[in-house]
C-alpha cells in the first residue's frame, strides 16, 4: 500500500498554480520549481515537479495515466485481488458446497481455523455465507470458546480414521467403501454415522463423468463371434479375459492406455501405455498379462476367452495370430454396442475417474505410466470391489485357490 503524502492537498494545489503564475520570472522551469519549493517549505522541488507534471496529464496537455485513471486501475486491482480471494477460498470449501445438507457448525469452524493465516475470518466468512452456508462472528467466537460437546468428542478418533481410509485409498471412496474397509480393519462404526462424518469432513466419493470413443472399427477385417453374449462371470481366474484402451491429454500429447481384466476377479492384469492407437499397444497388454500371470505361478491355460469390443486393433492379423499362437480364444462384440463389452467400459470409467482426472495435468508417457502402475497396484491388492463381496480382486483369487489347488508363491500380486 502506497504511504499516504505527508503535503495537503491544497498545498499541492497551490504549488501547481504558483510554478505557472511566476515562470516568467525565472531563467528555467526547474529553476521556477526551485523558488516554489523555498518559497512553501517543501523539502525539494523534484515534490514540486512531480505535482505540476501530474497536473499537466490530468489536464490533458502531457501523455500519462491520469488521477482518475489510476484511482480506477487501483479499484479494478483490489477487486480482482478479492476475487482470487474469494476463488481460492471455494476451491478450499469445495467439499462443503457440493454436499446437498448444510455441514455442520464444527466443520464450518474447523475450516475456518485451517485457513484463516491464509484468507482471514471475515473474508471466509463472507464467501461462505455468499453461497448459502452463513455464519455470524459472533456464532464463530462463541464455538470456539465453548465446550466441546460428548458428541464431537466421540467423534474426534472415528473422524480420523475416516480420513485416513480416504486418503489412503486415492480419496475416492464414498461412504459404503470408508465403512467397509473400517470393519474389514475391526473398527466398529455404524454406516450413518460413517455418512454423518464425511459429510462434516467434506469428504465423498469419486464421481463418473463422459466416455470418450476410441474405438474404430475396421471392415475389412474378420471378426471372432461374441463369447460372452454380455454374459460378464466366470467360475475361475484366467477363464475370461475383457479388454479395451483408453486416451489420456497430456502436455505432450495424447497416451494411450491399454488394459486387460480378469472376469473372475475383476484384477487389472494388463496395463501398458504408448503414444500410438495402432496395434502394439493391445498387444502389449496381452503379452503383460500373460506374462504376469505366468511369474506369479497359475499361467493362462487353454480354454481362456479372450473379449474385446470390434476396433481394428483387435480386430486385426497380427492381434488375432498372436491369440491363436498363445492358444487364446477370441470373442468380439457388435459394432457400436458398448453394452457388449460393459465391464472393461465401467473399468476404464474407474481409471479415468479414480486417478486421470484427480492428479491432472498429466505430463507425458512416462507420467501416465507410473500413475498407471501405482493405480492398478492398489486397485488390486487393497480396492473393495463390490462384485466380489467388497473385497480386494487378489484377496479373491487367493481364497478360490486355496480352495481348489495350491495356493501362489508368496509375495506376487495377481
Amino acid at each position: 500500500m502506497a504511504r499516504p503524502s505527508p503535503y495537503p492537498a491544497e498545498l499541492r494545489e497551490r504549488a501547481v498554480r504558483m510554478v505557472a503564475e511566476v515562470r516568467p520570472n525565472y531563467p528555467t522551469e526547474w529553476a521556477t520549481m526551485k523558488a516554489v519549493a523555498a518559497k512553501l517549505g517543501i523539502g525539494a522541488a523534484e515534490t514540486v515537479r512531480s505535482w505540476v507534471r501530474k497536473a499537466e496529464v490530468d489536464a490533458g496537455r502531457r501523455p500519462g495515466v491520469t488521477s482518475d485513471e489510476a484511482a480506477e486501475i487501483k479499484r479494478l486491482k483490489a477487486e480482482n485481488a478479492e476475487l482470487r480471494r474469494a476463488n481460492e477460498i471455494l476451491k478450499a470449501a469445495s467439499g462443503f458446497l457440493r454436499g446437498r445438507a448444510r455441514p455442520a457448525l464444527e466443520a464450518l469452524v474447523a475450516f475456518i481455523d485451517a485457513h484463516r493465516q491464509v484468507f482471514g475470518v471475515k473474508p471466509i466468512r463472507r464467501v461462505l455465507t455468499s453461497h448459502g452456508l452463513k455464519i455470524a462472528t459472533s456464532t464463530y467466537h462463541a464455538a470456539k470458546n465453548r465446550t466441546p460437546s460428548t458428541r464431537t468428542v466421540r467423534d474426534t478418533e472415528p473422524k480420523a480414521q475416516i480420513s485416513r481410509v480416504h486418503k489412503d485409498n486415492f480419496s475416492v471412496y464414498g461412504v459404503r467403501k470408508v465403512w467397509r474397509q473400517l470393519r474389514r480393519e475391526g473398527i466398529p462404526v455404524a454406516r450413518c454415522t460413517v455418512a454423518r462424518l464425511m459429510r462434516e469432513l467434506g469428504l465423498e466419493g469419486a464421481r463418473r463423468g463422459k466416455k470418450i470413443r476410441t474405438t474404430v472399427r475396421n471392415d475389412g477385417h474378420d471378426r471372432a463371434a461374441d463369447l460372452l453374449q454380455r454374459d460378464f462371470t466366470a467360475s475361475r481366474p484366467d477363464e475370461r479375459w475383457v479388454a479395451d484402451f483408453t486416451c489420456v491429454a497430456t502436455w505432450s500429447g495424447i497416451v494411450y492406455v491399454a488394459f486387460v481384466v480378469d472376469v473372475f476377479s475383476r484384477a487389472v492384469v494388463g496395463w501398458p501405455a504408448a503414444t500410438s492407437k495402432r496395434a502394439k499397444p493391445v498387444l502389449d497388454a496381452l503379452d503383460m498379462a500373460l506374462w504376469r500371470r505366468d511369474r506369479a505361478g497359475t499361467p493362462a491355460g487353454p480354454g481362456l476367452v479372450h473379449h474385446s469390443d470390434a476396433g481394428s486393433q483387435y480386430t486385426s492379423f497380427a492381434f488375432t495370430a498372436h491369440l491363436i499362437e498363445a492358444g487364446i480364444d477370441a470373442s468380439v462384440g457388435t459394432v457400436g454396442d458398448a453394452l457388449d463389452n460393459a465391464l472393461m467400459e465401467s473399468q476404464i470409467g474407474l481409471y479415468k475417474t479414480e486417478l486421470i482426472k484427480p492428479r491432472r495435468p498429466w505430463h507425458g508417457l512416462a507420467d501416465i505410466e507410473l500413475g498407471t502402475a501405482e493405480w492398478a497396484d492398489w486397485f488390486n491388492n487393497q480396492r473393495l470391489h463390490t462384485a466380489i463381496g467388497d473385497i480386494p480382486p487378489h484377496e479373491h483369487e487367493t481364497n478360490h485357490y486355496a480352495q481348489h489347488q495350491p495356493q501362489p508363491a508368496a509375495g506376487v500380486s495377481a
